[in-house]
C-alpha cells in the first residue's frame, strides 16, 4: 500500500495508542510502519546514508548525528491529531549534510499538500513558491506555534518567545502539529 494510502487509512479507523515519555506523547503502530516504509525506501536508494527516525530512536535505537548524510524523520508530526481525526498531520524528512540541514519535506497525506524546500532555494507547496509576508510591525501580524505537550502553556510561551526575540505579535493560532503549523503560517 503507498504511504499516504497508509495514513489516510489510519486517519479513518479506530487506532491502537500507546504511550511514549508521557500521556500526551502519543504513537501509533501507523507511525511505526510509516517510518519502516520512509526508511526502507530511502536505504534502497541511498545505501551510505545515515538515518534517524522518531519512532526507532523513542524505542531505544542509538542516535548520532554526524557528518554523513542523514535523514531525519518523524513519520507522523501531529500523532495526537491523527489520533483524534483533526487533519493537521504530516510526515515530515528532513536530510542533514555535515550537520546542516539541505532539504526539508513535509507531507500531509490527508490533505494532499506537498512542502518542500531547499538550502538557498526556497519553499513550495505542491509544486507553487511559498514564502512568509511582507508583514512589518505587530499590526496585521500572525504568529503560529506549537507544543501538544504543553497546550495550556503554549499562547504565554510564544509570546514570551516573540518578545525575546524582539517580535510583536497581533496573532497567536496552533494546531499542533510542528512542522506543517510552521508550513503553513508561511504562506500567510
Amino acid at each position: 500500500m503507498p504511504l499516504p494510502q497508509v495514513i489516510r487509512e489510519a486517519y479513518k479507523l479506530e487506532k491502537r495508542v500507546l504511550t511514549k515519555s508521557s500521556a500526551a506523547d502519543l504513537v501509533t503502530e501507523t507511525d511505526q510502519r510509516v517510518e519502516k516504509m520512509i526508511i526502507s525506501k530511502l536505504k534502497d536508494r541511498f545505501p551510505a546514508h545515515s538515518f534517524i527516525g522518531e519512532e526507532s530512536v523513542a524505542a531505544g535505537q542509538h542516535c548520532e548525528l554526524t557528518d554523513n548524510p542523514t535523514w531525519i524523520i518523524d513519520p507522523i508530526d501531529g500523532t495526537t491529531n491523527i489520533v483524534h481525526r483533526f487533519p493537521f498531520v504530516a510526515v515530515c524528512i528532513g536530510l542533514v549534510v555535515n550537520k546542516k540541514a539541505q532539504i526539508g519535506i513535509v507531507y500531509n497525506a490527508i490533505q494532499d499538500e506537498m512542502f518542500t524546500a531547499r538550502l538557498g532555494q526556497g519553499s513550495v507547496c505542491n509544486g507553487e513558491r511559498i514564502q512568509v509576508s511582507g508583514q512589518e510591525g505587530r499590526q496585521g501580524s500572525h504568529s503560529l506555534t506549537t507544543d501538544e505537550r504543553n497546550f495550556s502553556q503554549v499562547s504565554n510561551q510564544s509570546r514570551k518567545s516573540a518578545d525575546y526575540c524582539g517580535i510583536n505579535i497581533q496573532n497567536h493560532q496552533s494546531p499542533m502539529a510542528a512542522e506543517y503549523d510552521l508550513l503553513r503560517d508561511s504562506e500567510n
